[in-house]
Protein backbone atom coordinates (compact mmCIF):
# COMPACT_ATOMS: atom_id res chain seq x y z
CA UNK A 1 0.00 0.00 0.00
CA UNK A 2 1.31 3.41 -0.89
CA UNK A 3 1.21 5.99 1.84
CA UNK A 4 2.46 9.10 0.07
CA UNK A 5 -0.88 10.95 0.02
CA UNK A 6 -2.56 11.62 3.34
CA UNK A 7 -5.92 13.27 3.87
CA UNK A 8 -6.40 15.00 7.21
CA UNK A 9 -9.53 16.48 8.73
CA UNK A 10 -11.01 17.38 12.08
CA UNK A 11 -13.93 18.98 13.76
CA UNK A 12 -13.68 22.25 15.68
CA UNK A 13 -12.11 20.53 18.71
CA UNK A 14 -9.30 19.07 16.62
CA UNK A 15 -8.22 22.06 14.53
CA UNK A 16 -5.11 22.82 16.62
CA UNK A 17 -3.90 19.22 16.71
CA UNK A 18 -4.67 18.88 13.00
CA UNK A 19 -2.23 21.71 12.27
CA UNK A 20 0.47 20.01 14.36
CA UNK A 21 0.00 16.65 12.63
CA UNK A 22 -0.26 18.19 9.19
CA UNK A 23 3.16 19.79 9.73
CA UNK A 24 4.53 16.45 10.96
CA UNK A 25 3.24 14.68 7.84
CA UNK A 26 4.61 17.37 5.54
CA UNK A 27 7.99 17.10 7.25
CA UNK A 28 8.14 13.47 6.08
CA UNK A 29 7.69 14.59 2.46
CA UNK A 30 4.16 13.27 2.14
CA UNK A 31 1.48 15.11 0.20
CA UNK A 32 -1.18 16.30 2.66
CA UNK A 33 -4.74 17.04 1.61
CA UNK A 34 -6.31 19.19 4.34
CA UNK A 35 -10.07 18.66 4.19
CA UNK A 36 -10.80 21.22 6.88
CA UNK A 37 -12.14 22.92 8.74
CA UNK A 38 -10.07 26.08 8.53
CA UNK A 39 -11.31 27.61 11.77
CA UNK A 40 -12.52 26.51 15.18
CA UNK A 41 -16.18 27.43 14.73
CA UNK A 42 -18.68 24.63 15.40
CA UNK A 43 -18.92 21.99 12.65
CA UNK A 44 -20.39 18.51 12.37
CA UNK A 45 -17.74 15.80 12.55
CA UNK A 46 -19.57 13.32 10.24
CA UNK A 47 -19.20 15.75 7.33
CA UNK A 48 -15.40 15.73 7.68
CA UNK A 49 -15.16 11.99 8.25
CA UNK A 50 -17.23 11.40 5.12
CA UNK A 51 -15.03 13.77 3.10
CA UNK A 52 -11.96 11.84 4.20
CA UNK A 53 -13.59 8.49 3.41
CA UNK A 54 -14.47 9.77 -0.08
CA UNK A 55 -10.85 10.86 -0.60
CA UNK A 56 -9.69 7.31 0.15
CA UNK A 57 -12.49 5.69 -1.86
CA UNK A 58 -11.63 7.76 -4.93
CA UNK A 59 -7.88 7.14 -4.64
CA UNK A 60 -7.17 10.82 -4.00
CA UNK A 61 -5.60 9.80 -0.66
CA UNK A 62 -3.86 6.60 0.42
CA UNK A 63 -4.41 7.02 4.15
CA UNK A 64 -5.89 9.52 6.54
CA UNK A 65 -5.91 11.13 9.96
CA UNK A 66 -9.07 12.31 11.70
CA UNK A 67 -9.30 14.32 14.90
CA UNK A 68 -12.26 15.28 17.06
CA UNK A 69 -12.62 15.90 20.77
CA UNK A 70 -12.63 12.25 21.82
CA UNK A 71 -11.84 10.54 18.51
CA UNK A 72 -14.90 8.34 18.98
CA UNK A 73 -17.28 10.20 16.69
CA UNK A 74 -14.78 10.40 13.85
CA UNK A 75 -13.89 6.71 14.12
CA UNK A 76 -17.56 5.69 14.02
CA UNK A 77 -18.36 7.97 11.11
CA UNK A 78 -15.39 7.06 8.92
CA UNK A 79 -15.86 3.32 9.38
CA UNK A 80 -19.18 3.49 7.52
CA UNK A 81 -17.10 3.35 4.33
CA UNK A 82 -16.07 -0.09 3.05
CA UNK A 83 -12.78 1.42 1.84
CA UNK A 84 -11.77 2.48 5.34
CA UNK A 85 -10.38 0.68 8.35
CA UNK A 86 -10.22 3.48 10.89
CA UNK A 87 -8.67 2.97 14.31
CA UNK A 88 -9.05 5.18 17.36
CA UNK A 89 -5.65 5.18 19.06
CA UNK A 90 -4.45 6.72 22.31
CA UNK A 91 -0.85 5.53 22.33
CA UNK A 92 1.96 4.25 20.12
CA UNK A 93 1.22 0.59 20.78
CA UNK A 94 -2.39 0.93 19.67
CA UNK A 95 -1.27 2.75 16.51
CA UNK A 96 1.34 0.07 15.80
CA UNK A 97 -1.18 -2.74 16.31
CA UNK A 98 -3.80 -0.96 14.21
CA UNK A 99 -1.40 -1.08 11.27
CA UNK A 100 0.32 -4.41 11.94
CA UNK A 101 -2.76 -6.49 12.74
CA UNK A 102 -5.69 -4.58 11.23
CA UNK A 103 -4.13 -2.84 8.21
CA UNK A 104 -5.79 0.38 9.38
CA UNK A 105 -5.67 3.13 6.78
CA UNK A 106 -7.14 5.89 8.96
CA UNK A 107 -5.83 7.02 12.34
CA UNK A 108 -8.43 8.65 14.59
CA UNK A 109 -7.33 10.71 17.56
CA UNK A 110 -9.06 12.57 20.38
CA UNK A 111 -7.67 16.08 20.77
CA UNK A 112 -9.09 16.36 24.28
CA UNK A 113 -7.77 12.92 25.30
CA UNK A 114 -4.17 12.95 24.09
CA UNK A 115 -1.20 15.29 24.31
CA UNK A 116 0.43 16.72 21.19
CA UNK A 117 3.56 14.68 21.88
CA UNK A 118 1.57 11.46 22.26
CA UNK A 119 -0.36 12.27 19.07
CA UNK A 120 2.91 12.77 17.18
CA UNK A 121 4.16 9.41 18.52
CA UNK A 122 0.93 7.71 17.44
CA UNK A 123 1.27 9.21 13.99
CA UNK A 124 4.89 8.12 13.72
CA UNK A 125 4.02 4.55 14.75
CA UNK A 126 1.17 4.58 12.21
CA UNK A 127 3.60 5.71 9.49
CA UNK A 128 6.42 3.34 10.42
CA UNK A 129 4.43 0.13 10.80
CA UNK A 130 3.60 -2.17 7.91
CA UNK A 131 0.71 -4.64 7.85
CA UNK A 132 2.06 -8.03 8.95
CA UNK A 133 -0.29 -10.03 6.75
CA UNK A 134 -0.08 -13.74 7.50
CA UNK A 135 -2.69 -14.87 10.00
CA UNK A 136 -4.13 -11.33 10.03
CA UNK A 137 -4.92 -11.28 6.30
CA UNK A 138 -7.94 -13.58 6.51
CA UNK A 139 -9.33 -11.58 9.43
CA UNK A 140 -8.93 -8.27 7.63
CA UNK A 141 -10.50 -9.77 4.50
CA UNK A 142 -13.61 -10.54 6.54
CA UNK A 143 -14.00 -6.82 7.23
CA UNK A 144 -14.54 -6.19 3.52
Amino acid sequence: MSDRRFAIASDHAGVGLKAVLRAALEATGREVIDLGPAGDGPVDYPDYAQALARAIESGRADRGVLICGSGIGMSIAVNRSRAVRGALCRDEEEARLARAHNDANVLALGARRITEDDARRCLQAFLDTEFEGGRHSARVAKLA
